[in-house]
């Protein structure tokens, strides 16, 4: 074999691995690029995955955020009603016609008594319940109770109402405690409605 033919076959030899290499160093990078293309689709997939969760999540939040402001609002206005209408019942009831209120406060007293020997603690500025009423309602009282009420001689701060007094037992039935009974119900129910929705 000549020089050049020896030159020849060592160049085509090393033309046959370079191809070879070459085909085996494309097939290594198309499959690298692959599985490159693989994990940076399935990155992708969980980035959005992640910020659609993110933003789920987020949106999640600011919709708590606005209904529990939209529902304090809305208990704030409500209580602010409830004000007015409070108000306005107090002025109505003390409005109330003599014979009306007078059947109202003995209809109370009535129910109220437990023994029937209390005193009546009215008002300090009550002129509709007298000593002529507490007689009349002491007089209605059923088999069992003493018929001894009697109209005390002092007098409370009350807007309305009386107390029935009985040694260090009071029973406050005056037109505030009423109030704030009815009130105290309708309040326990606001705040349901506000924390279940």
């Amino acid at each position: 074999m000549g020089t050049e033919q020896v030159v020849e076959k060592i160049l085509s030899d090393a033309s046959e691995q370079a191809a070879e290499i070459k085909k085996e160093a494309a097939e290594k990078t198309s499959a690298a690029q692959a599985e490159l293309a693989g994990q940076i689709s399935d990155y992708e997939k969980q980035t959005a995955r992640l910020a659609e969760k993110n933003a789920e999540d987020e949106k999640s939040h600011i919709l708590a955020a606005v209904r529990m402001e939209n529902a304090r609002e809305f208990l704030t206005q409500k209580c602010r009603i409830l004000d007015e209408v409070f108000e306005k019942a107090i002025e109505s009831l003390k409005g109330l016609p003599d014979a009306e209120y007078k059947n109202l406060f003995a209809d109370l007293m009535l129910h109220a008594v437990e023994t029937g020997d209390e005193e009546v603690v009215i008002g300090k500025d009550e002129t509709r319940i007298d000593e002529s009423l507490v007689r009349e309602v002491s007089s209605k009282l059923a088999h069992g109770y003493k018929n001894e009420l009697h109209l005390s001689p002092q007098r409370e701060n009350l807007l309305a109402g009386f107390i029935l007094k009985r040694g260090k037992i009071k029973n406050n039935v005056s037109l505030e405690v009423l109030i704030t009974q009815a009130r105290k119900e309708l309040e326990i129910e606001l705040a349901k409605e506000l924390f279940e929705s």
